[in-house]
């Protein structure tokens, strides 16, 4: 009783499979929130929303090289261990931190076998070949190895939310819950990309959101909404001397295209300071 009462006062990392499954075998109340490190207040939303609904909650920080697109942008991803766990030590709410090797999620060398749909090849899929197959198989790992009961997700990668979900419910027992967007002071959807911003590029995007906003706000007074979108799109570009990948409204159910706002989100991605930033209203 002791040792258990222990594990739930103080924060215990996890470095290997052997050391997890030893540790969670007494438990079966679990709340997952899988992390890429760059703990934010977006990250402690997920994890505060584990402690409410799980027993025990667990947090796992491992850069997953196969969902990258862009060798760059794997390099230049931002990492501090040692801060990231400061920050969850400090919230008193994490129970347990799974920190595996490459070697250890992938001790199955086999290629993975998933595919997204064709249907699904659209937003993020279309611009970034094999980053949601990447994201998939991880994630299909880590819920064999931790056996969560419920896994936290945030809302600001929802095409990410959106396929996980639909996957991972019809293999697994474990519950996709989503999490609302967290934003800073200006409304700047928290992300650990946004560390490789300045404070000019901060107040552009804060600027880029109210237009966002604006232009949601206006879309039920076009007809075609498709060249409504197309002309913001243009003029999101020049004024911001930005490149878009994607500005689209889509029904949040399926994320088919949609002509109109009840049940939709307003889908942009655009490059700022050649940091790829995503964001969904």
């Amino acid at each position: 009783m002791f040792y258990l009462l222990n594990i739930l006062i103080q924060m215990k990392i996890l470095l290997d499979k052997c050391s997890l499954f030893e540790s969670l075998r007494p438990f079966n109340d679990l709340g997952f929130v899988p992390t890429m490190g760059g703990i934010h207040k977006g990250h402690l939303s997920l994890i505060n929303k584990s402690n409410r609904l799980c027993k025990i909650t667990i947090v796992s920080i491992f850069i997953n090289p196969k969902q990258f697109n862009n060798k760059k942008d794997l390099k230049s991803y931002p990492r501090n261990i040692d801060k990231d766990l400061k920050i969850l030590k400090k919230t008193k709410k994490v129970d347990f931190v799974y920190l595996p090797r490459f070697e250890d999620i992938y001790e199955n060398k086999k290629k993975s076998k998933i595919k997204i749909n064709k249907n699904d090849t659209i937003l993020c899929a279309k611009y970034r070949k094999g980053h949601f197959e990447g994201v998939l198989d991880v994630m299909e790992r880590l819920t064999k190895i931790v056996n969560p009961k419920k896994i936290f997700m945030g809302e600001k990668d929802f095409q990410q939310l959106y396929l996980v979900k639909k996957r991972l419910e019809k293999k697994y027992k474990a519950k996709i819950i989503p999490c609302k967007t967290i934003r800073n002071k200006n409304n700047v959807a928290l992300s650990s990309r946004n560390s490789l911003l300045n404070k000019l590029n901060l107040r552009v995007a804060a600027s880029i959101y109210k237009k966002l906003v604006n232009i949601k706000k206006n879309i039920k007074k076009y007809k075609n909404i498709s060249k409504f979108l197309n002309n913001q799109k243009v003029k999101l570009k020049n004024n911001y001397k930005i490149k878009i990948d994607y500005l689209e409204l889509r029904n949040k159910k399926n994320l088919k295209v949609s002509n109109k706002t009840n049940n939709s989100r307003l889908f942009i991605a655009y490059y700022l300071n050649n940091v790829r930033l995503i964001d969904n209203i």
